[in-house]
């Protein structure tokens, strides 16, 4: 009896072992089968991340190409209709002219005498008044053809400079933002740094450095409060007093340069100098990024020759201001 019931024992001790071990390799497999299906999820969501990061991206370039082109447009339209506005002047002006004189003409021209006695023999006596109107013709056709002469037919034109078109295509190859190389070397020689030069030279060397960064902020007077911590009133200009160019200006705007605490005032045509720059940086760094796809080479390189005539015509003394 005593080795029955040890045998039993031992079967049910055995029986009872292969249950446990049975449920922990079912344990094991459902373990297995849900990290398998948390993996699928990651791997799921990390791929739609990367989708709407693309995406994303595409958008910012798309809105970016669309702002600047609306931009573009806007200021072509304007300079055309100053253009036509200034067209329409000269002409009243020349019309005017042409008026004054023929007053002149058609008074000199009048008779002295309201009659005129017949001459001997039945001859008509010569008419003065028609020699005179013969001339006012002359005068007349003369105006005309001056008017031709001042005002030629003309239209816009542009060529591109080989070599410097040369230059960008290689630096398109391999976009870099060194400006050492030979295409950004020359537009930091010609426009970027006399836009960017001030009579504040210190300051105007650290406005570089934060718009090549990407780190200079502009916002407009009277959002916030002035948080000066550094740098005294004066060395931070003022709503009187720019603080690039040291004069007495009235300052709409104020700029902050990276982590600084200190703010800065400028005036209107230093803004303008400075917003000039920073889109062309904007642009360039747009292509180096590759966000720019919707544009051929040669749209990219005339868009930057517009970019570099804002900055020529900003240091020049030409700005747009906000009324």
């Amino acid at each position: 009896m005593n080795n029955a019931a040890m045998n039993v024992s031992v079967q049910v001790f055995v029986w009872t072992c292969f249950q446990l071990v049975g449920t922990y390799q079912e344990v094991r497999v459902l373990d297995h089968m849900e990290l398998k299906l948390k993996d699928e999820e990651c791997e799921r969501l990390s791929k739609v991340r990367d989708q709407l990061g693309q995406e994303l991206e595409e958008l910012t370039a798309s809105l970016f190409e669309e702002a600047h082109k609306m931009v573009r447009e806007a200021n072509v339209k304007q300079a055309t209709a100053e253009k036509q506005l200034k067209e329409a002047q000269g002409k009243i002006d020349v019309l005017q002219a042409e008026v004054a004189a023929l007053k002149t003409l058609v008074l000199s021209s009048s008779p002295t005498s309201p009659t005129q006695e017949p001459l001997p023999g039945g001859k008509t006596p010569f008419k003065k008044g028609h020699t005179r109107n013969k001339s006012t013709s002359s005068a007349m056709s003369g105006s005309h053809q001056d008017l031709s002469v001042i005002q030629p037919i003309v239209k816009d034109c542009k060529e591109a400079d080989l070599s410097l078109y040369n230059e960008f295509r290689s630096w398109k190859d391999e976009p870099t933002m060194d400006r050492t190389c030979p295409f950004l070397d020359k537009i930091y020689q010609e426009d970027i740094f006399p836009c960017l030069t001030f009579s504040k030279s210190e300051l105007a060397s650290a406005v570089l450095e934060a718009v090549e960064n990407n780190t200079l902020s502009i916002e407009p007077v009277g959002l916030q409060p002035i948080r000066f911590v550094k740098a005294s009133a004066v060395e931070c200009g003022g709503p009187k007093k720019c603080a690039l160019t040291g004069q007495s200006k009235s300052c709409k705007h104020r700029i902050k340069l990276g982590d600084s605490s200190n703010y800065y005032y400028i005036s209107p045509f230093c803004r303008y100098r400075i917003t000039s720059v920073c889109n062309f940086f904007t642009y360039i760094r747009y292509i180096q990024q590759g966000l720019v796809k919707q544009q051929d080479v040669d749209q990219m390189f005339w868009e930057i020759m517009q970019l570099r005539k804002e900055m020529s015509l900003a240091k020049l003394g030409y700005f747009k201001e906000e009324l």
